[in-house]
């Protein structure tokens, strides 16, 4: 047998239970649906197709933070940075994107075409500076002939010809329609001076 004291803490001890059980059942616990990765890219979409690409990076960048090992995101944000010539910020979205999927043609397409526009840009104002000398002029040399190779062009530039010039053909007239006009040819004597007509 328990005694009084053993008996009194058994029955505060199933009330506590069954208050603890009541309370819950009274207590509903919303828990928030996550919104789905293509409902915010479709949003980040909207946004850019309106002219908001900032409300679109924005939205871009939540989705990353819920989805963080989606490409998706950051496909979508390196594409709007190329697309506003931010060259810099869209590689560092396509290589977030190649450490998550090495293989995407789009992110590597963004990589290069941004790391030329951005080497064009600073080789032109090296050019401008006339500062294109030494290791940078032979590195530069390097990299257009590793172009030309990958792009299989003996010329990164190719000059484009200048059109030939247009020569008008004249229909010979018919011979009895072509009259004989004296021509005047005024000859004039050679002067020695040839400021004389200037005075």
């Amino acid at each position: 047998m328990l005694g009084r004291t053993g008996n009194y803490l058994l029955c505060i001890s199933s009330i506590v239970l069954l208050s603890a059980c009541a309370d819950m059942s009274k207590k509903v616990v919303e828990v928030p649906v996550p919104v789905s990765l293509d409902s915010m890219l479709a949003q980040a979409t909207a946004a850019s197709s309106s002219g908001q690409p900032e409300k679109a990076l924005t939205q871009l960048q939540a989705a990353k933070s819920a989805y963080p090992a989606d490409k998706k995101p950051w496909l979508q944000m390196a594409q709007i940075n190329f697309d506003r010539s931010n060259y810099g910020q869209a590689i560092i979205d396509a290589q977030e994107v190649l450490q998550r999927d090495p293989s995407d043609k789009l992110a590597n397409s963004i990589v290069a075409v941004s790391g030329l526009r951005l080497s064009t840009k600073a080789l032109a104002d090296l050019s401008k500076q006339n500062n294109l000398s030494g290791s940078v002029r032979t590195e530069a040399q390097d990299l257009a002939k590793l172009l030309r190779e990958s792009l299989g062009e003996s010329v990164l530039v190719p000059v484009v010809p200048k059109p030939a010039p247009v020569v008008k053909r004249t229909v010979p007239a018919k011979p009895e329609a072509v009259a004989a006009k004296p021509v005047a040819v005024e000859v004039k004597k050679a002067d020695s001076n040839p400021f004389s007509s200037l005075k």
